[in-house]
């Protein structure tokens, strides 16, 4: 589900603040700049990695695939969606000027990666 950030602006400027119950302990952030305009990323799942996406700037339309359904979520600056895992996911990034926080459950670990859309499916079984 789409959901916003809170945002407080003044003069001084705008805070922009994820304060709720995330549904997990984050434990590694990243975020991702200089991609072309129309390009993605991502195009994988976690076994285990849980993620919140944000998108700080521009548009990112991001794709969730349970291996049943594909939905389409276009974000735009200041919201954010829950990937869970064993949920493919890939983003497409909109402006060529686009900013995308990933806040995760886990830490790094290459091998709670699946790349092979094929794999994925197979472990869902």
């Amino acid at each position: 589900m789409l959901k916003s950030l809170e945002i407080f602006r003044d003069e001084n400027g705008t805070l922009s603040t994820l304060n709720k119950n995330l549904g997990f302990a984050a434990k590694r952030f990243f975020y991702v700049t200089g991609v072309k305009k129309l390009e993605w990323r991502g195009d994988h799942a976690h076994r285990n990695n849980k993620q919140i996406l944000v998108c700080v700037k521009g548009k990112i339309l991001v794709l969730l695939d349970d291996g049943e359904c594909v939905r389409g979520h276009t974000l735009n600056e200041g919201e954010y969606i829950f990937v869970d895992n064993m949920v493919w996911d890939k983003q497409q990034y909109l402006t060529g000027n686009d900013i995308l926080l990933s806040i995760c459950s886990t830490e790094y670990d290459k091998d709670d990666y699946i790349k092979s859309y094929d794999q994925f499916l197979e472990e869902l079984k």
